[in-house]
């Protein structure tokens, strides 16, 4: 089995069936993008299940199942819990609105089956009905926060729930303020998300933590998205400068 083959199948137990035809067409090209995904999900200033749950919200955020799928798989071999996940998925709800939620719920049902958890599956549509789906699929795990971010939801004050959704709970502010940069930055929103970096930074986020998040974003996003993120980012001078 090839190098390229050999990472997939021990990140997703099987050989994805788009890995594979990568590998039929061009197995130099598999081993290639095998190299770049290697050294963007490697434990760096983000670990690595903090970069697998970032992109598991930016996709439900832009609506893109698949790849959110993968990714919250991803995330729990690396540790996340499932209060951590439906966290990190209020955020993409926080930029996108129940359409986010409710595709979210794609992924919350896969990790509680991860877990050995069977749920009844539910078509939710509003936004209350969606989060009293996620509270009762969550049984008896610490659902606090999303207890306490339904009833903000329910004021309709819009600077409240913000607020909410974006304070520390099990997931810090910091990452959160980065998921939601990430959430524009894959939708190539790179003007509108030079408010959100600058709130980010004034939480505590990095130049290294922002430059992180570049680098997964191309992951599953594509190369723009590091022209969106790049313009944003401090340059970093090298140890020889003055």
């Amino acid at each position: 089995m090839s190098k390229g083959l050999a990472y997939f199948k021990e990140v997703y137990d099987t050989v994805p069936d788009w890995v594979q035809k990568m590998h039929d067409y061009n197995p130099t090209m598999l081993d290639t993008y095998t190299e770049i995904r290697g050294e963007a999900f490697r434990n760096t200033v983000l670990s690595r299940k903090e970069k697998d749950v970032l992109i598991a919200s930016m996709n439900a955020a832009r609506l893109y199942p698949r790849s959110m799928v993968y990714h919250t798989k991803g995330a729990l071999d690396h540790g996340l819990t499932i209060p951590e996940l439906a966290e990190y998925f209020l955020v993409s709800y926080l930029y996108n609105g129940v359409k986010s939620l409710k595709t979210s719920l794609e992924a919350l049902s896969y990790a509680l089956q991860l877990k050995g958890v069977s749920v009844e599956q539910a078509h939710p549509e509003t936004t209350d009905e969606v989060m009293e789906t996620v509270l009762s699929w969550m049984g008896t795990e610490d659902k606090s926060f999303v207890e306490e971010t339904l009833e903000v939801i329910k004021t309709g004050n819009k600077h409240a729930i913000e607020e909410k959704i974006l304070q520390d709970g099990t997931v810090s502010t910091r990452l959160k303020h980065l998921n939601m940069v990430g959430n524009f930055i894959i939708q190539l929103r790179g003007q509108d998300a030079v408010p959100w970096i600058e709130k980010a930074r004034q939480v505590g986020v990095s130049e290294a933590d922002l430059a992180d998040l570049g680098y997964i974003c191309i992951l599953t996003a594509g190369i723009p998205t590091w022209f969106e993120l790049s313009d944003s980012l401090e340059r970093r001078k090298n140890d020889d400068e003055n």
